[in-house]
């Protein structure tokens, strides 16, 4: 590979790299239709709402919950709106990093891309831990500690998207449905049994504000913050398949916003229902809530509990399967520019980016086996995808007002209202994380700089100008320098 000299923007420095560097860094074209996106979108998320939610009742009662998943829906549904405008104007498959790239520059492009590696790399431990909970619900294989599923997860899911993305997001669609009928199952047999009452079972405490409504008083409500978002946790990863998409100007908008109009749906329902027919206290801390809601709604173990038990997996292994190209595609985007190890971002005959796949699923899998703890790895990857959705509603409000007349397809109604809000609740969602627990969200804080440290001081002399994020934001640069 051969570079010529070095150019420097906003205190970067670029290398120009040959064709063959982009010709081993390239993914494959048109895999994606928009209803493959809205699958992908929906897939993403729908383990939210069949395990990790349920730890808000712990956290804030139910009606903590309620207001938190209110709220957070509400962000959800404003930024998803920014983000289809960002991802029919700007569309790579670097997503939220590419936006901010162009909006604020490579420091700003590296700490939002490096939030949603966080995110997505985090994410599918928490899964991992789910999926073994509902596993040794069902006694199955005699396993009792579940590192085996962990290995077993990692291991298929990982090979399956090495092999093909077309074939990967094909199956993942299919996962989907199945995963869909379970919820639909579940909806059907809860409804003869809920009772307004299971949903305040909870004593109140002697916190400020506590009632039978918010049983651990105002407070509970920022608390359950974190597990409301997980009704609704990577939806904003559909960007990242942008240049796999048929027609990202069109596909992209429909896409997320279709994903998230079911999963509004979705967790309306589990949030209702399941608490409503066992009663909030009974799933308060449970690893598989919603076989359990029924058991606990219908008495000992009914067959309707063993059928959501068993295709219910198919909710989590949806959710685990889908944010292994999500984190895939960050990492990919992240090192073909330079920003990262450009190693890392190499991809196979099949133009899948395969150390890219291998590498965060090392890191998960240690992660699950060493934590065994859901409930914190969620808090952990909250911290990363709240801290990437504040910088990509600045994104969006920056580009909105600096280039008023870039080419938007879809724009977001509202404007910068809409996203502006977004942001602010956002930012109240960070400040959550380190209300639920102080450690982990430390913790994921300190990775967060190390990696900032690490471009300040090595990556960002030696970023690739003729990488698509990049050439993006210079060629907006050289306009602006010309007019």
């Amino acid at each position: 590979m051969t570079q010529r000299p070095p150019t420097h923007a906003h205190g970067a420095g670029y290398a120009h790299v040959d064709d063959e560097y982009l010709r081993n860094r390239q993914l494959r074209r048109g895999a994606a239709g928009w209803l493959l996106l809205a699958g992908l979108g929906v897939s993403y998320v729908i383990s939210g709402d069949f395990a990790g939610w349920n730890f808000g009742i712990g956290e804030g009662g139910w009606g903590g919950l309620l207001i938190a998943t209110v709220l957070m829906g509400t962000m959800y549904l404003f930024m998803v709106l920014g983000l289809a405008e960002l991802a029919s104007t700007l569309p790579t498959a670097g997503a939220g990093y590419g936006f901010a790239r162009r909006a604020m520059g490579p420091i700003g492009g590296f700490a939002t891309g490096t939030a949603i590696l966080i995110e997505y790399s985090i994410a599918p431990a928490a899964i991992a831990v789910f999926i073994g909970g509902y596993v040794e619900a069902l006694g199955l294989f005699g396993i009792t500690n579940a590192w085996p599923v962990y290995l077993a997860c990692y291991a298929v899911f990982v090979g399956i998207h090495v092999w093909g993305v077309g074939e990967a997001l094909r199956l993942m669609f299919v996962i989907t449905g199945v995963a869909m009928l379970a919820l639909a199952v579940f909806t059907v047999g809860m409804i003869p049994r809920f009772d307004p009452g299971n949903l305040v079972d909870i004593t109140p405490t002697d916190a400020a504000g506590a009632s039978a409504f918010l049983p651990f008083g105002y407070a509970g409500v920022l608390s359950a913050f974190v597990f409301g978002i997980w009704f609704f946790l990577a939806v904003e990863g559909v960007p990242l398949a942008a240049e796999e998409a048929r027609n990202p100007a069109r596909d992209m908008p429909r896409g997320i916003i279709a994903s998230m109009g079911v999963l509004l749906v979705t967790a309306a329902c589990m949030l209702v229902l399941a608490p409503g027919g066992a009663g909030a206290s009974a799933l308060a801390s449970s690893d598989n809530p919603l076989p359990e809601a029924l058991r606990e709604a219908y008495g000992g173990n009914p067959l309707i509990a063993d059928i959501v038990n068993y295709v219910g997996l198919a909710g989590l292994v949806a959710s685990f399967f889908s944010i292994i190209f999500a984190y895939s595609r960050q990492l990919f985007a992240l090192s073909r520019a330079g920003y990262l190890p450009r190693w890392l971002s190499v991809t196979g005959k099949r133009k899948t980016p395969y150390l890219a796949l291998i590498v965060p699923g090392t890191i998960g899998f240690a992660l699950a086996t060493a934590v065994g703890n859901g409930d914190k790895l969620i808090n952990i990857a909250v911290f990363g995808a709240t801290v990437s959705y504040a910088l990509m509603m600045v994104s969006h409000i920056v580009l909105r007002r600096r280039e008023p007349e870039l080419r938007r397809p879809f724009r977001t109604p509202g404007g910068t209202l809409t996203t502006g809000t977004a942001l602010a609740l956002a930012l109240c969602a960070v400040a959550a994380t380190f209300f639920v627990d102080m450690v982990g969200a430390g913790i994921a804080a300190a990775i967060f700089a190390v990696f900032l440290v690490y471009f300040l001081t090595y990556s960002r002399h030696r970023l690739v100008a003729n990488a698509p994020e990049e050439e993006f934001a210079m060629l907006e640069r050289a306009e602006s320098e010309l007019s």
